[in-house]
């Protein structure tokens, strides 16, 4: 494995947030310890379910008294749906959740602690910084799968027909980029609004790269007021005062679904800063156009010394809430699911699933079984960006002082407020959320 994927063990990444919950269950014999079924709930696409389903019948084929169902949902409605449903004994078994999520799912009762020979695996087969991250109290959660991070992406075709010969280091080269890139109805730089970590992510990524932070070091108050902070916020002011960035393309969910999306795949916006799992629906949309994307580090601001992107984790965690039979058997699946029995040549069924969708796995085996593929032209800069990432913060209230931070955002990308306003009333909104979860 080459040394930018060996980097990935030493690092203190941590933030996770997956997408898997199960709603449904049998009852009767199964609460008994009898016969199980268990829901795993998705907001994953038809393919990666169709790849989960069949690794579900593998399982069940050597254990026949536990079944699996799949169940996707839209990533919007994920956390809502385990918090009406996951409170029941006969709600999801399996859910997997944005690591962000955890604290607040462990206070209230709904994330199962791992048993010792699954937080074992855990400790021994992750990066310390990704089982930190699914670990709360000390104790492990759950299995880690998934990591992401934020890169430039940009159109080769438009940079040569604008004249511009390499992607933009640094923010003046950003400003001056998406200016010549801006001309009819073709934007400079797409940002995204609608959709919380679309907003704030990509921001957030700017913001470390201007030597910056989200939250102070303990993650008790916002660190939005600061000068590198209102510098990002004021470099967004900057791209919407040029037309170099339109409002009007920006509307998004968390599929990418909509005008963001559908601007760059038509060739209508020359960047964007998004993150690696955003590759599949750049295949499906571009097609052969596809091979006109490249990837570049995020552009170092003016207080920054080096690109940082915002990266954050995912992990399937089992509900508190389950019998203690069903708890079982949910870990045994998960079990199959990330160990390095159930893919294709030493790969775990969950990291054929993640790179179907260019995600990036985090377990170690499946990084040396992956190699190859981590090694492409649009991911081998996430790769590399692994060693100077900047965790999103894992604290009580995160969810919400993302909502905080994306309201203000968007009202920032849509002229209601200036830049250093935005950040002002952004603080405020964050410190009121994280208090208020404590």
């Amino acid at each position: 494995m080459k040394k930018s994927l060996l980097a990935v063990t030493a690092l203190g990444l941590a933030t996770t947030l997956s997408l898997a919950g199960c709603t449904g269950s049998t009852g009767g014999s199964g609460d008994a310890g009898g016969a199980q079924e268990l829901t795993f709930l998705t907001h994953w696409g038809p393919d990666q379910v169709k790849m989960l389903e069949d690794a579900g019948k593998a399982f069940t084929a050597d254990h026949p008294d536990i079944t699996v169902k799949v169940q996707a949902v839209p990533f919007g409605n994920l956390l809502s749906t385990l918090r009406t449903q996951g409170a029941s004994a006969d709600g999801p078994a399996i859910v997997g959740i944005y690591d962000a999520w955890l604290p607040e799912l462990v206070r209230d009762g709904l994330a199962a602690a791992a048993p010792s020979d699954v937080a074992d695996d855990v400790t021994a087969n992750w990066p310390a910084g990704v089982a930190a991250a699914a670990s709360n109290g000390g104790k492990v959660y759950g299995i880690p799968n998934e990591i992401d991070l934020y890169q430039l992406n940009y159109n080769k075709a438009l940079f040569d027909a604008a004249g511009i010969s390499e992607p933009p280091a640094d923010w003046d080269a950003l400003v001056k980029d998406a200016k010549a890139l801006t001309t009819g109805d073709q934007q400079g730089l797409g940002v995204i609004t609608g959709w919380n970590s679309g907003v704030v992510h990509p921001f957030l990524s700017l913001l470390a790269s201007n030597g910056g932070s989200f939250l102070n070091e303990d993650g008790t108050a916002s660190e939005l007021t600061s000068p590198e902070a209102i510098e990002t916020a004021e470099l967004y002011a900057k791209l919407i005062a040029d037309k170099s960035t339109d409002p009007r393309k920006s509307t998004a969910n968390a599929n990418t679904t909509g005008p963001y999306l559908d601007s760059f795949v038509n060739g209508q916006t020359g960047m964007i800063i998004m993150a690696n799992w955003w590759e599949s629906a750049l295949r499906d949309g571009m097609g052969d156009g596809f091979d006109e994307v490249a990837t570049a580090p995020i552009p170092v601001g003016p207080s920054g010394d080096k690109s940082s992107s915002i990266s954050y984790s995912w992990m399937t965690m089992v509900n508190g809430k389950a019998s203690v039979a069903r708890q079982k058997a949910a870990w045994e699946f998960l079990s199959y699911l990330n160990g390095p029995d159930s893919g294709e040549s030493g790969s775990s069924a969950m990291a054929d699933i993640l790179l179907s969708m260019g995600i990036l796995p985090t377990r170690a085996s499946d990084l040396e079984a992956h190699a190859a593929q981590l090694e492409t032209p649009f991911l081998s800069s996430y790769v590399t960006a692994l060693q100077d990432a900047t965790p999103f913060p894992t604290v009580l209230g995160g969810p919400a002082a993302t909502d905080a931070l994306q309201r203000q955002l968007e009202a920032l990308i849509n002229g209601q407020v200036d830049a250093k306003t935005a950040m002002e009333n952004a603080a405020r909104d964050v410190d009121a959320a994280l208090k208020s979860a404590q």
